[in-house]
């Protein structure tokens, strides 16, 4: 019988570093042959080039008919030319928006299709489609294997300049949003800028609302030249947005390479200004309101809350309420008529990120605070702050 282990090496606490590549291109016209970009995302290993399986979002497969067509010829182009991609098995149309990700048998069926396509961890699985398209296939992609190359390419606004360069993955479960989910790092994410050609205008719009939250909290200059800006962007002038969901997504790109905990492990918080009354919003319409529009108005409200405790101007507070009206959002819900129910989200929202509750707020343009308790009959006030200023009105452009 062989000695037992001295008493201190029951009590080693070895330090693990990792480094990911988070790769993050934006570019027009990915599959135009001379367009190297998703090329580069999918440059396979020479020895295992492994295989490549392909799910679009049902929207984009109806708007683009030509798509896997499109998608075929690159291939063939740049694998004739000499470059060493893994082979397509499979291409998969997913149902669209957030019922995706509501309806479990989505990710199950997604699965399976991972396991008849027998995809290793060395092959890829290329998602085009929206944040929750992306979410749900991401997550499949996260668990088969313990972890399945993933290249997003995301079709939305919203998508492009927040959650397609996050590295969060999720599905919902017990009527909450995100219950189920991972922390992973795509192999690649290409924002073809070219994609948001055929989004109807609520879909387009949906996108600025998360621009407009990361300019209020990182980047005033920003936030001044949407604001200037605003009657432009509503109307879609392509070369000035282009620039403003780049620079969005670089804002959400920087937060995570440099914020210190990109899986939120401990006490660092994302980028969640007004989104624990858009999630609670979210899930009491039944996801009628889409993500975009529920962050508008959760802004709305928590600039409000802002503005009555004192934090934030009277002239501040309206310039951003008019942005976002200006940009098309409306700025209150029917839904928002039970407080009660809509201050039920702090709780889960807490319990979601764990620990205590942390609220991020503004005291100014650009300049963020958290806070950890909320004046439940002060945040009540701005609910009622809203209703008498908004409601009934509608902004859409």
């Amino acid at each position: 019988m062989s000695d037992p282990p001295p008493q201190d090496a029951m009590h080693q606490q070895p330090t693990i570093s990792l480094d990911w590549r988070h790769r993050v291109s934006f570019t027009r016209r990915a599959f135009d042959p001379g367009n190297t970009t998703l090329a580069d995302a999918l440059n396979a290993d020479a020895d295992a080039p492994g295989r490549l399986l392909i799910a679009v979002d049902q929207g984009v497969v109806e708007a683009q008919p030509h798509l896997q067509r499109d998608l075929e010829r690159y291939l063939d182009h740049h694998r004739a030319a000499g470059r060493i991609l893994p082979k397509p098995v499979g291409f998969r149309a997913v149902p669209p928006g957030e019922p995706c990700k509501n309806d479990l048998s989505n990710l199950e069926t997604f699965l399976g299709e991972i396991d008849k396509a027998r995809l290793c961890r060395h092959s890829f699985i290329l998602v085009l489609g929206g944040g929750a398209v992306l979410d749900m296939v991401g997550f499949a992609a996260a668990i088969a294997h313990r972890g399945v190359r993933l290249v997003r390419m995301p079709t939305t606004t919203l998508a492009q300049c927040d959650s397609g360069v996050g590295v969060k993955n999720s599905v919902n479960m017990f009527g909450k949003k995100n219950f189920l989910g991972s922390f992973a790092v795509p192999w690649a994410v290409v924002n073809d800028l070219s994609l948001l050609e055929t989004l109807d205008d609520r879909e387009w719009r949906s996108g600025l609302s998360e621009a407009v939250k990361v300019a209020l909290l990182k980047d005033a200059g920003l936030y001044r030249l949407i604001a200037s800006h605003a009657g432009q962007l509503a109307k879609r002038d392509v070369p000035f947005a282009d620039g403003v969901l780049q620079r969005s997504a670089w804002l959400h790109l920087d937060h995570i390479a440099h914020g210190g905990d990109p899986f939120e492990a401990t006490t660092a918080r994302p980028l969640d200004f007004g989104h624990w009354s858009a999630h609670k919003l979210e899930q009491i319409t039944h996801y009628e309101i889409k993500h975009g529009e529920a962050v508008a108005l959760g802004l709305a409200l928590d600039i409000t809350y802002c503005e009555l405790k004192g934090m934030l101007d009277e002239a501040a507070a309206q310039g951003i309420r008019d942005t976002l009206s200006t940009l098309g959002f409306d700025l209150y819900h029917p839904a928002m008529d039970d407080a009660d129910a809509l201050l039920a989200g702090l709780e889960e929202f807490r319990e979601h990120l764990g620990g205590r509750l942390t609220i991020t707020l503004i005291e100014g343009i650009g300049r963020p605070v958290d806070v950890h308790t909320i004046d439940r009959p002060v945040m009540a006030a701005a609910l009622g702050r809203l209703r008498e200023q908004y409601a009934g009105i509608t902004n859409a452009v």
